[in-house]
Order: C-alpha cells, then structure tokens, then sequence
C-alpha cells in the first residue's frame, strides 16, 4: 500500500515505514486521528497487525492448533489466508511480503532484470545498500575514496536506477545492509526478502528475513505473490543466562556444530524459552546471522523488552508501543510443536570457535589449541579481525574494547594483526564519540570502512602469500576455503569479538582465557578479566554522516545508463524458452567432488567488479570446484577435443559448439551466498540441468528461476554411476508433472548405458518458469 496521508486508528493499527526511513515517529498513536511523521519518507508499506492478527486467527481455526512465532508471522503474510493449502515441508505458499533489501552486488542483477521485466515502478518498498564492493587495504576514509572512484560506474548505474524506479539507496559508506535494516527498517512481525544470505539478521528484532536470489526480488518488487516452500520448524529452547566469556555468538556456533551446515535446511530456526531474555536485541541478530550456515530459510526471537529497548533506542518507540498492545502476534502459541527440538543451557555453554574451512566444525576455545596441534593447523595467529554484519553492534565493540583496555593497562598491544569492521556509519560515528575506536586503534587496530570487507573476500591481504600456511580468527559467519583472502592455505576460524580480541593479544590459538595468563611489559602474569560492554550507548546513537538519496516522486525521466562497451554492466538477454523436447546427449560439463559451494561456483573476490556483466562473470564459473577426474581445480577435459582446459573455457567451447551440457554434484551443492550469478552463469553459457545429492534451499530456487532443472539422485549412490566422458539425456520432460520423478538415460564412452531416477520439487508454477526459459521470461508472458 502506498500512502502519504495521515492514517485513522484503524488503518494504523500497525504501522507505517517509509523507505529509507531511518526515524519513525507515530504521534497520538491509534488515536481517532492518528498522524505520521518521517523523515525520509516516500511510498509507505502499511504493515497492518490487526491484518496479521486477523490472518493468523484464520489460518489457526483452519488449521486446529497453536502455532509457532514463524508460522504466525510466515501465515500472516499468506496472499490467501483462507485458500491456501498448508503442510510444512510440502506445499509452496504464495506470500506477500512487505519491503525488499538488496546489497550493490547482488541489486546490479536484480536491478537489470526489474529494467527487463519493463515495470515502471518498484510495487513494494525496496531498498539499495553499498556495502560489498569496498576492499580492505589501508583504513576507513582512504578505502571508501578509493571505492567510490574504482567503481562509480556501478554506483551511477545503482543511484539512476534507483531513482528511477523508486527504490530508496544508500550510499557506499552507509554500512552493511543487515546492520542498515536492523537500524531502521526491521520490527516485530514484518516479513522481509533480502538479496543476500545473511538477511536472517533480522530476526534478532522478531521479523521473518529471508535470503534469496534476484530474481525472486524481482518478483516481490513486481507485486507478484512470492513462493516459498512451506518451512518446517526447529525449535531451540534457551534456558540458563548468558554470563563471562559466554556471548550470544557462542550459541549459533553450538547450533551450527549440532546441525551441521545443512541442517536447517527447508526450515526456519525459532529460539524461545526463558533464557532468551538474557540476551541483547543485537545478540539475538548475531544469531539469527549466522543461521544462514546452516542452510536454514531464517531464524527468529519472540518479541522482549531487549527489543522494546532496542527499537526505542534507534527511534522507533511506537513500534515497541503497537508491538507490545499486539505481542499475541509475536510470540509462539503455548503448546506449539517443533519438527526438531534442541535445548541449550545459556549458563553452562562455554565460548566456541569454529573451523577451519567449515562453519559448522565446533570447538570449545578451551579446546581447539590442542586440536590445533594434533591436527598440523598453524598456531600462531597472523590476524584477528572484529566486526562484520555478524558481530559489529555497540555492545560487541564495547566489550572488545574492554579487553583491548586492559592489554593497554599493562602495556601490551595486540601480536597478531588486529581490525575493526564497523557494521554502519551511526556505529562507527558513536564508537569514535564514545571511545571505543581510539581503545582498538591503541591497542594496534585498524578500522576500516563501514562494508563487508574482508568477510566477503574484499580485502587486499599482503603479509603472507598464496598458498603460505597460516591462521586467521574472525568474528564472521563464514569461513570457507579461501573465502577471506583467496589463500587455499589460510585456516580462518569464527569465534566471537571478544576472543578474537583475547586470541590477536595472545597471538596464539593456543589460549583459553578463562583460565590462561598473560605476561605484562613488566614481565608480570595476569589473566584477562570477563570483557563487559553496554548493550546499547548510555546517550542516543550518533547517526553520523546521512548517507541516504531519497527517490523521487516521480522517476520517469530519471536516465539510466548502461554503456554498451563497458565490461562492468551488461543489458540482459532474454534465455530460450524450452523447445519441447526432451534433453539428449548432455555431455557432463564437470562432476564436482565434495563440498561446492556458491563461492566455488561463482567466486566473489576479485570478480564482485563484474557482478553487473553476465558474459564477464561467467568467466569464473565452477572455477572454484575440485574435479573428481583428476582432483584438480579448473582443470577439466574437453571431450571434443581431448584437451584439458579450464572450466569457463571448455563450457564456452561447448556452446559455441552447439553442445548443452550438465554438472554433477555432491551433497548440499551450492551451499553459502544467495548470490544468484552461480545459477546465471551455467545457463549463460549452455547449461541445462544441474545433478545432485542434495542442494542448498537458495541455490536450488535461483537454478529454477533462470530455467535450469536442479534434480538430485533418488538413490544417492547413482553418483558413483556417473563418468567425467558420460552424455546423459533426461527424459519424461513432455509430461514434467510436481512429484512426479525424471528419468536420465547414461550414456557411456564404452557403449553401455543405464537409466536412473532423478527426483525434483518443482510445482506447476516453477515448471511454467522452466517451459518458458526464465522466471522473468514467464512474467513477461503474463503482462501480454
């Protein structure tokens, strides 16, 4: 709903945002004539609770039980509450969700495809955040200079665009879109997409965010019902009290080594029980962050009074007003079932590190030194880095700093190299007021820009080189080979700000300190006492610099350029429709060995600069990927030719020979990043279907949106069945039916073959993406 006039009591029972509003004020709320007042104000999404409460009462009598906190607000946003079928696991729901985020990496694509679908006007309250293409080199203000010059092409392109279509935009330097949306556009019971895979940040402030690909924004942004897969639910019930070296992070590093990186997929995590009170707003988003390496569809909190304090500390008191009248919506139903139920004890949970290589491979801190050493991981650690869209809230800094404090007061600095992350400008700005910067800066930090930085791979890393063995500790969410500074070699381990900061001062993995000392200037032994830190500062935020462009109210005449020589954005071309026939002699492109993730599909680093040029980026296709023929990376054979060459080269050779080709993989393909270039570029460059044990949820959705066919082994040993020099055909595609299974004939270089079952999870919807060749070529169908 789009609105600027003042709203009765009735149509604000709920609420009014404004994109890009950063400060909400509601005054005389639900009075007879309740008004609104924002800054940086334009299309309102009226999120209603009486609306949502009124949804949930229907789909509770429908469905004859409690319900939990993420079926609520999942149900609440049904596009029909009264027809829609329901099973979790199962059905798709067909959903309405209220505002849209996109990170500058992703929003080039999503944007290019909104321009394709010829829209004029965003439906539903979207926003831009440039926060992942500033790289890490010497420190904030130098870095952030030299982003805006490296990429202005793509900033004018996002800015225009934005305007344009009536998106509002932030600025590089604003920070990171998790910590962005927290700050001023998440509250109790909103459901909002983002295209990046840590968008669950969110639901440390009670609301659904989800993670997903371009495309699916597009379709948000269209007003089309978006789909989702009915998600099951785990529960995780909190007891005890967090205390000491225990901090929030501690508990999704737990979750993570209990579930594993796939875990959680097809569901949403709901934290609830007693001890949840125990834990700061910003601590339930560190959480709720790193959810994503589970491969969970979004985790959630139950609406407290850490989230009443929090929204009125960012401005938003008469959320926290209308969210305590209408609280029924906002927490789980007494007697709701969980599909999964973990407990965990706050009060005995000690302080985690996970890694390396992998998110979910848990360690006690007290414990990794000596698994350090049995395992031959480097001990000494080269970098601690603090901060990210994970940790990088008041608190995490002020307790960090408490550490850094002490190491200061008995006249040490850090041995490791040590930097600071920022998570956006108004935590920057009020760190620098409060004292916390100067602390980690004297300590031997360096703070760098209000982006993503070195978590994303944006980081120019010159104090080892490629290939050299060596250990790195971040407070991140994510760790997998390479990932921070394209070095194979590095070991990077995820823990927490505070031991990040105790591990860089000690400079060894090998110290636990709850129970290790340190020795001083003076040749002294003292421990580390617990790090302490306010929750949220004493005095209001310092918003610092206003980093927001405001779009027009009429973008018409807002020109958006894309220069057909540039090598950095591209105009798209439609992709084929289907030609009805079924998929004969594919010829397997590459059969991946173990863990293949979105970043060795289409890896970020040095290539988020082509993030806008579909041809470009193609060119790290599967770059990343261990070839089970040889186990080497990038190194495949071509079967036309008999020559090895690298993974983009051979696919585009095939191409140009007119053959279509497939990839085989192992379990949980495509795990990671929502980005969605791993799905456009094997379709770009000739793919047609993707084969697996098992996929990532964004993943397998992104394939299906670009009109691939993700389709994994009914039998998972049929894997093993599979040759590098195979062709394989994939038939049953005239009568391609919602559960019901393909069949793929293997064709092999000795003339034999074999038939096995290859089962999908497309419904009648996505299959009509696939006959039409994209999502987007579908909606365009529709509009005639």
């Amino acid at each position: 709903a789009h609105a600027y006039e003042p709203l009765t009591a009735r149509g604000l029972k709920g609420l009014v945002l404004g994109d890009g509003a950063r400060r909400l004020h509601v005054s005389a709320a639900l009075s007879a004539k309740a008004s609104v007042a924002m800054s940086r104000f334009e299309a309102g999404s009226a999120v209603n609770y009486e609306k949502l409460l009124n949804n949930i009462s229907i789909v509770r009598k429908r469905l004859n039980r409690p319900l939990t906190l993420s079926e609520k607000i999942v149900y609440g946003h049904l596009d029909d509450p009264v027809g829609q079928e329901i099973a979790r696991g199962r059905t798709y729901l067909r959903l309405r969700p209220d505002r849209v985020a996109m990170q500058d990496a992703t929003a080039q694509m999503a944007m290019l495809q909104f321009i394709s679908s010829g829209l004029p006007r965003v439906a539903v309250p979207s926003t831009i955040h440039c926060d992942h293409l500033i790289e890490a080199q010497i420190g904030g203000a130098q870095d952030l200079q030299r982003a805006k010059e490296v990429n202005q092409e793509v900033y004018n392109f996002l800015a225009t665009a934005a305007a344009k279509y009536g998106v509002g935009f932030w600025k590089p330097g604003s920070g990171i879109i998790h910590q962005i949306i927290l700050e001023n556009y998440a509250y109790p019971g909103v459901m909002l997409i983002g295209t990046d895979s840590h968008t669950p940040n969110g639901g440390g402030l009670g609301a659904i965010c989800i993670g997903v690909g371009g495309a699916d924004a597009v379709d948000v942004m269209a007003g089309i019902p978006w789909e989702l897969k009915c998600p099951n639910v785990i529960g995780v019930k909190l007891t005890g009290s967090l205390s000491g070296w225990t901090s929030p992070k501690d508990v999704i590093l737990k979750v993570a080594g209990i579930l594993t990186v796939k875990g959680g997929t097809g569901a949403i995590v709901e934290y609830h029980g007693p001890g949840v009170d125990s834990i700061s707003c910003t601590g339930m988003a560190t959480i709720c962050n790193m959810g994503a390496e589970i491969g969970a569809t979004t985790s959630v909190f139950p609406y407290n009074h850490r989230m009443k304090t929090y929204l009125e500390k960012t401005g938003r008191k008469e959320i926290a007003e209308l969210a305590d009248e209408y609280k029924e919506c906002l927490v789980p139903d007494s007697g709701c079932h969980y599909d999964q139920l973990i407990e965990l004890n706050l009060s005995e949970l000690k302080p985690h590190i996970n890694g390396p290589f992998t998110p979910d491979l848990a360690h006690p801190v007290s414990e990794v030194g000596a698994t350090a050493q049995k395992n031959g991981w480097p001990l000494d650690i080269k970098v601690g880095l603090i901060g990210s869209c994970t940790n990088s809230s008041y608190e995490d800094m002020g307790r960090a700093a408490s550490l850094a404090k002490q190491a200061l007061d008995r006249g040490l600095k850090c041995k490791a190299q040590f930097t600071v992350t920022p998570g956006s400008e108004q935590i920057r700005a009020t760190i620098e007021r409060d004292g916390y910067a100067k602390i980690l800066r004297d300590v031997g930090g360096v703070v760098l820009a209000n982006a993503c930085g070195p978590c994303i791979g944006q980081w120019d890393r010159r104090d080892v080189k490629k290939g050299e063995k060596n250990t790195i500790v971040t407070s991140f969410n994510r760790n997998f080979t390479a990932r921070n500074d394209a070095n194979p070699a590095t070991h990077a381990f995820v823990t927490s700000p505070e031991i990040v900061t105790a591990l860089a001062i000690a400079g060894t993995l090998n110290f636990n300190p709850e129970t290790d000392y340190l020795t001083d200037s003076k040749g002294e032994k003292f421990k580390l006492v617990a790090p302490t830190g306010d929750e949220l500062p004493s005095r209001d935020f310092d918003p610092g610099e206003d980093t927001y462009q405001h779009p027009p109210t009429e973008g018409g005449s807002v020109r958006v350029d894309v220069n057909p020589q540039s090598n950095r954005l591209q105009l798209l071309e439609p992709f084929l429709k289907w030609d009805g026939k079924d998929l004969e002699d594919l010829q397997v492109l590459i059969k991946v060995k173990g863990k293949c993730t979105t970043d060795h599909i289409s890896a970020a680093g040095p290539w988020l600069k082509f993030r806008g040029h579909l041809d470009n980026i193609s060119n790290n296709l599967l770059i990343g990927a261990v070839n089970i023929d040889n186990d080497a990376v990038n190194k495949i054979k071509n079967q036309l030719t008999g020559e090895y060459g690298g993974v983009p080269d051979v696919a585009r050779f095939y191409k140009a020979n007119g053959v279509q080709w497939v990839v085989v993989g192992d379990e949980n393909y495509g795990e990671g990043s929502s980005r969605e270039h791993a799905a456009l570029e094997p379709r770009h460059l000739g793919g047609r279907a993707i084969i697996v044990k098992s996929f990532a949820r964004i993943h397998e959705t992104n394939l299906k949106k670009q009109g691939l066919l993700p389709l994994t082994f009914s039998d998972p040993r049929d894997y093993d069945k599979i040759r590098p020099d195979d062709k394989i055909s994939i038939v049953g595609l005239k009568s391609f039916t919602p559960g019901k299974p393909l069949a793929a004939v293997l064709k092999h270089s000795d003339g034999s073959s074999e038939s096995i079952v290859l089962n999908h999870t497309f419904n009648e919807t996505q299959i009509e993406w696939f006959q039409a060749g994209s999502a987007l070529n579908r909606m365009k169908q529709l509009q005639k």
